[in-house]
């Protein structure tokens, strides 16, 4: 298999992707294509992209494009167990808390892009992205307590699974603004980015050097590594 990403740094959807496909513990090869380059603008570096966007697996000639259409294609091949719990009460929470990921959170996801190269402390949230950052809170809280915690296990439905990774964007938007949060949920946050495979997509995230304006938000700092 191999999955088609954008940049590292901005792209939320390709994390995703990327993450479904680490999480499926089959083998895989990453091919990244440079967001807003003269290929990417002209149209030649999205030619196997059906969508004309990221991520893309391809799998056997067969190309699977979108997110969601790659986790859910991914649980059908290394098996759902990776992915959703097995208890019907929370996997049809964890179906319905990706599937509100999927297409909801737009003011959050439009005024604070992904990022993982700056961090913007002075950035004030408007109403809607609060807004936003509650509903989050309230779904998370929610499935730590009723199905992570009971579990032993620090994620949302006991084992990292798709939630987590439909979430993970998300939690690096939190982060990255500095959104106010519960102590709960920043825990929760914490542990996300800290996740081995968050590290490893966050370390080559950060050895980027792509020109790339498309996100101009006032006030970012570059992030110094140690």
């Amino acid at each position: 298999m191999k999955i088609i990403i954008g940049n590292r740094t901005y792209s939320s959807w390709s994390l995703r992707g990327w993450l479904a496909a680490k999480q499926s513990l089959l083998p895989f090869e990453t091919e990244l294509r440079v967001m807003d380059s003269p290929e990417w603008i002209s149209g030649e570096a999205k030619a196997d992209m059906p969508s004309g966007k990221v991520p893309v697996l391809w799998d056997h000639g067969e190309a699977i494009w979108d997110s969601m259409a790659i986790l859910m294609y991914l649980a059908d091949k290394a098996g759902h167990d990776r992915f959703w719990p097995r208890d019907m009460h929370a996997r049809g929470l964890a179906y319905a808390m990706c599937a509100e990921m999927h297409s909801g959170f737009a003011p959050l996801r439009s005024a604070c892009p992904m990022d993982l190269q700056h961090h913007a402390p002075g950035f004030v949230a408007p109403a809607d992205v609060l807004a936003d950052v509650r509903r989050l809170e309230s779904l998370w809280e929610e499935a730590l307590t009723r199905f992570g915690e009971e579990t032993g296990e620090p994620w949302l439905f006991g084992r990292f699974g798709a939630a987590d990774i439909m979430f993970a964007p998300t939690c690096t938007r939190i982060n990255t603004y500095h959104l106010p949060v519960s102590d709960k949920v920043r825990a929760y946050i914490d542990r996300v980015l800290a996740h081995p495979f968050m590290a490893e997509w966050t370390a080559e995230a950060m050895k980027e050097d792509f020109p790339f304006t498309r996100y101009p938000i006032p006030g970012k700092i570059r992030i110094t590594q140690p």
